[in-house]
């Protein structure tokens, strides 16, 4: 098994990159080989990042997954407010209460928010973006929540059945 020295004087980085996303052997034995060495250079790489880096890049992989799931038209059960809320807290190795602190909000609130028996209000998303020092803008949480919002408007039914009766007339046709 040759070392990542040893390959980088081999080849390219060029024709590195070119074999990590095209892969050259189909043999199992080699390419686990191959993938070893891959990691060993990933982890050697990793050891030697700072903290401060690691939590940018943590962060930065969070905010990436936030913009992916915005952009897409599909809801995913999973990705909902409080589950990137979570990931926020957790990613900056933080516990919920050290955390209801630094953003001066009441810990149950916070935990209601994080678990779905609370809806997030305003200046709860806007410390989220003073909190994050605008690199998780208050936009981005609102969006989250709104999508959301939408799949519960569309999908849950008893919103309208529960209103039905506070509607006295209504028009005659649909477009």
């Amino acid at each position: 098994m040759k070392s990542y020295k040893e390959i980088e004087k081999q080849y390219t980085s060029e024709e590195i990159a070119e074999s990590i996303v095209f892969p050259g052997t189909k043999d199992p034995q080699e390419r686990e080989a191959q993938l070893s060495d891959f990691r060993a250079f990933r982890k050697k790489i990793a050891n030697k990042q700072s903290e401060k880096s690691k939590l940018i890049s943590q962060l930065l992989q969070l905010k990436f997954l936030i913009e992916d799931y915005l952009k897409t038209d599909t809801f995913n059960k999973n990705y909902y407010f409080g589950y990137f809320l979570k990931e926020y807290i957790t990613r900056l190795e933080k516990k919920n209460n050290q955390f209801a602190d630094e953003i001066n909000v009441n810990p149950t609130e916070l935990s209601q928010v994080i678990n779905k028996h609370r809806k997030p209000t305003e200046k709860l998303i806007f410390r989220l973006e003073i909190h994050s020092n605008r690199n998780f803008p208050a936009l981005m949480w609102f969006r989250l929540l709104e999508k959301e919002r939408a799949y519960e408007l569309q999908h849950d039914k008893s919103i309208i059945d529960s209103e039905k009766k506070n509607v006295r007339g209504k028009l005659a046709f649909s477009f």
